[in-house]
């Protein structure tokens, strides 16, 4: 599985990043360990605590265990992972949590560790853990029989699609998908040999140059979004100067605004809106699919752990009434039946503790690929809208590049147009 980490702060956020049930279908602590709290929120507002009697800043180490699309891990699969993790980068006594997520048919888990030794009071110090983590995941991939993706086989060759946790956000809050966008600059950038196929590339998928203050060459989007162009092309900024010149050669980022403002029609706009809207209509019935099921799948949860639960005490109530009490008790203690009791009631233990979590993975299987049967059908509805997408900006993109004309000239044109056809004006 693909094994993505950071040092960070900001432990409350985190929290509630990882808990967050509003974004994913399902929200699932599997583990804790070495915390006083018994919850996640609790757990890193302690670590940041401890963290204030020495100077390390960032005081928790987090990372993102991803499987490939296709395949569905288990909880067991998860910590195994976090436990090759801990032992890379040297965290395996350190205090840790691991929260699953599951959305869109896909399954995954965050791990957090505590960086602080309470003992010595200083943080542990994770020197290349980068490279440690590319080799674990490359591990992963060949233990499980996946296939290994072309960065983990070659240490190279890396996918052009990758993106950051900012790229992602900016381009979720368009509406967009940012594997589509990215796409976008990417095709542009190969295809073009220098700053005027670059712009016209661009131009056609609704995105227009611009100097930016900060970043050098950055694209507006019809709504006057900026993008960096060399956060979206994956290419250095040396190298984009070396095909596209100077940045200062392009209008600056107000001026673009501006120009995009004054030619974006109130017909333009209403297309716009219209697209917006049919594309809102067709997912609904997709999105209140997804609610009713996630409902669903909850409480078929929920169920089977109530039942789970009701049926661990009565078994547990069953295991304790094995000892005898008082004389009977002792005597067996001297005997040694006891301590065979004990051993057999610790057997059955595990064995039901595993029976238990083998009947939630077969659960959580089968409703993964409910949830995939039903997300084919949305990336099918998904794909139809990108393309919808790419027709109305190549159109806006056409008109755009038509030069202004003059309100007043096109009034007089207007009236001379009518008048060869023998059309009375007069008032």
């Amino acid at each position: 599985m693909i094994v993505v980490a950071s040092q960070r702060s900001g432990a409350v956020a985190l929290a509630d990043h990882l808990m967050n049930t509003r974004d994913n279908d399902h929200v699932e602590l599997i583990d804790m360990d070495g915390f006083i709290a018994d919850d996640l929120h609790g757990a890193l507002k302690e670590t940041h605590a401890i963290s204030k009697a020495t100077r390390c800043k960032q005081f928790l180490f987090s990372v993102s265990l991803n499987p490939p699309e296709a395949e569905v891990a288990t909880d067991e699969d998860f910590k195994d992972a976090a436990d090759r993790v801990a032992k890379a980068v040297g965290l395996s006594n350190q205090p840790r949590a691991i929260v699953v997520h599951e959305k869109n048919g896909r399954r995954h888990a965050h791990a957090v560790w505590s960086r602080i030794v309470v003992d010595e009071m200083k943080a542990v110090h994770l020197p290349h853990f980068k490279t440690k983590l590319r080799d674990v995941s490359r591990d992963l991939f060949l233990d499980h029989g996946w296939v290994l993706p072309n960065g983990l086989a070659t240490y190279g060759n890396k996918n052009p699609l990758n993106f950051t946790l900012s790229q992602w956000q900016q381009a979720k809050r368009q509406g967009y998908d940012p594997r589509e966008i990215k796409q976008i600059f990417r095709d542009a950038w190969e295809r073009s040999d220098g700053l005027k196929g670059f712009r016209t590339t661009l131009e056609d998928r609704g995105f227009h140059l611009a100097q930016g203050d900060r970043r050098g060459f950055v694209a507006l989007d019809l709504q006057g979004k900026p993008y960096s162009i060399s956060k979206w092309t994956g290419v250095r900024v040396k190298d984009l100067k070396a095909k596209l010149g100077a940045p200062a050669a392009l209008p600056a980022v107000s001026k673009v605004e501006q120009n995009i403002r004054q030619r974006m029609t109130a017909q333009v706009k209403t297309y716009i809106r219209e697209v917006k809207s049919r594309h809102r209509e067709e997912m609904s019935p997709f999105v209140e699919s997804c609610a009713a099921m996630i409902a669903a799948q909850r409480a078929e949860r929920k169920h089977l752990k109530d039942k789970q639960d009701e049926r661990w005490a009565q078994e547990l109530k069953t295991r304790s009434d094995r000892l005898n009490k008082g004389l009977r008790g002792i005597f067996d203690r001297l005997t040694g039946k006891s301590a065979k009791i004990k051993q057999q009631n610790e057997r059955e233990a595990v064995a039901c503790a595993k029976r238990d979590q083998a009947q939630r993975d077969d659960l959580i299987t089968a409703q993964i690929k409910d949830r995939r049967d039903l997300q084919k059908s949305v990336r099918s509805v998904k794909a139809k809208h990108k393309q919808d997408r790419k027709i109305l900006t190549k159109t806006i993109a056409d008109y755009l590049r038509r030069p202004p004309i003059d309100a007043e000239r096109e009034k007089i044109a207007s009236r001379s147009r009518k008048r060869s056809r023998g059309i009375d004006l007069s008032p």
